[in-house]
């Protein structure tokens, strides 16, 4: 079952929060809602410049919260500071924008993530922008693994498919690192997906990241955080 399900909606609601949080009175209200999620998140992901360059690169993620007056979103990326631009010119931009696209009351929150390595869509989205500049797959997923065990992570696994090389007939190759218990719900599993653009076609990036157990910080407290679990047993056994 770990190989057929999605690792991150596997595990919502059990041990992950949802990405957006809110409540609908009615059915209609609620499928009006969701279709409105889906637009402001694929605005703020597939918008881009003049050049043709992603607006707002390196986003990991886009949280939304609704109240009654106003809906928060929350975008976790790791370059706040295009997103925020020089006095917050940016911000205050994308906002209105927001509020223009769906008609209510925006309020953007940036969120800064400190270590892209260990998350699974900003390294999908690295290793398609290589790929399509037409860098060597193999190297890539190989420099990825590297710098993200490097990182800290328990584990990796990164599958690509499509024409690799230029070839006539597609085909999948993966590499894999560490350990990756995917039908676990207590390890901490997170998944990203990205598209290559070559002129052959689509070439498709998975990439789990295992970052270990839930409540491992808190069980380890300092150690855990400085990246030291203690090696020794947690308790001594009377014989």
């Amino acid at each position: 079952m770990g190989q057929k399900v999605n690792p991150i909606g596997f595990r919502v609601g059990v041990t992950l929060p949802w990405a957006s949080r809110w409540y609908a009175a009615s059915k209609r209200e609620y499928a009006d809602l969701l279709v409105e999620d889906q637009k402001i998140r694929d605005f703020i992901k597939n918008r881009k410049d003049a050049e043709g360059r992603p607006m707002y690169p390196m986003v990991a993620k886009i949280e939304i919260e609704r109240t009654r007056d106003e809906v928060r979103v929350i975008v976790h990326s790791a370059r706040p500071g295009i997103l925020i631009g020089r006095k917050g010119e940016k911000k205050e931009e994308l906002q209105r924008e927001l509020e223009e696209l769906t008609g209510r009351r925006i309020r953007l929150d940036v969120v800064e993530v400190r270590q892209p390595e260990l998350v699974a869509q900003l390294v999908a989205e690295d290793i398609a922008d290589q790929l399509s500049r037409r860098a060597s797959f193999r190297r890539t997923m190989k420099r990825a693994i590297e710098e993200t065990m490097k990182a800290g992570a328990k584990g990796i696994k990164i599958q690509v498919s499509g024409r690799l090389g230029g070839a006539e007939m597609c085909r999948s190759e993966k590499e894999i690192a560490g350990t990756m218990p995917l039908s676990t719900l207590m390890a901490n599993i997170d998944y990203g997906f990205a598209e290559a653009l070559i002129p052959q076609g689509r070439i498709g990036v998975k990439v789990w990241i295992n970052r270990g157990m839930f409540g491992e910080d808190q069980a380890h407290g300092d150690d855990a955080q400085a990246g030291k679990v203690p090696k020794g047993p947690k308790r001594t056994y009377k014989r």
